[in-house]
């Protein structure tokens, strides 16, 4: 075990001793809404209070968090590990099978074809795989699996909108459309990581997201939620967190919500109200002081 004690209020042994596992935060926000760059403040917060911070990138924005501290000419924080998983795209030959099946096929025939090379482009396995031994692009060290985190080490994913493309992807390879069982398949296995992350693991958990406005047909309300596969685990995702927050931009100007009309938002630990200062250091402060033995 890591014999560093972290600041006040609380010392990791303590927190240990507790049992308090980490807060599961969900980051909703369009893009642009300044999300990615605000995990560097998670960042910023784990190096001060000697956690390890470790970031999947499968949205190719790495590069966007990195320059949270480049571009202001400071180094990375050691404590920052990532590895970057980009996913292939459906290819130019696929698309022209797809697009030939689509002209030619009845949506009922469609739907069974099977594309006999969808397991040879299984991100939603490969992002599995490098979980069971999270290995640094940078250093190259690994850290062992994901779900044997501890409390003292913070596990980020960008985003669940790739993850979730990945899951119906890796049910229906090139095909260019789902039919209802697909869906469930893909939900499924989307789920259940999701639990693994929230209720399967000590290590505090951020997941980022994006949002999903969808109309309520009895009351006639534009509901903003987060995208995912389908709408019938939408309402299933929320209650897995501590905090859902929704990450807004008003010109230059970047915030967190969650009082907001009409946004699926929760929080354990900042109240609700808008205008939020965008800074994870003040969920995982209060986190810590809770801890206390």
């Amino acid at each position: 075990m890591d014999s560093h004690m972290t600041s006040t209020p609380q010392t990791y042994e303590q927190l240990q001793e507790k049992g308090l596992a980490g807060p599961n935060i969900l980051l909703n926000g369009e893009s642009g809404s300044g999300k990615t760059y605000s995990l560097g403040t998670m960042v910023d917060w784990a190096e001060k209070h000697s956690f390890d911070c470790f970031y999947m990138d499968i949205e190719n924005s790495l590069e966007t968090l990195l320059g949270y501290w480049r571009d202001k000419g400071k180094e990375v924080p050691a404590c920052l590990h990532w590895y970057q998983m980009k996913s292939a795209p459906v290819s130019l030959t696929q698309m022209i099978a797809g697009a030939k099946d689509t002209g030619e096929l009845s949506y009922e025939l469609l739907t069974k074809k099977q594309d006999p090379t969808r397991g040879q482009n299984n991100s939603f396995w490969r992002i599995l795989q490098a979980m069971s031994n999270f290995t640094d692009d940078r250093t190259g060290k690994t850290f062992g699996p994901v779900d044997k985190f501890n409390e003292k080490q913070i596990f980020m994913l960008d985003s669940l909108t790739e993850l979730s493309n990945a899951a119906a992807k890796m049910v229906i390879g090139s095909r260019p459309t789902m039919a209802p069982p697909d869906y469930g398949v893909a939900q499924n296995h989307l789920m259940n990581f999701i639990r693994l992350c929230t209720q399967g693991a000590n290590c505090t958990f951020v997941l980022v997201a994006h949002p999903s406005r969808d109309k309520d047909e009895l009351t006639g309300m534009v509901k903003t939620t987060i995208t995912t596969v389908g709408t019938a685990i939408q309402a299933q995702i929320p209650p897995l967190f501590s905090d859902v927050l929704f990450a807004v931009r008003e010109g230059s100007k970047f915030s967190w919500d969650t009082a907001a009309y009409g946004v699926v938002a929760k929080t354990r630990y900042l109240g609700y109200k808008a205008g939020i200062t965008p800074d994870f250091g003040q969920i995982m402060d209060l986190w810590l002081n809770r801890g206390k033995a």
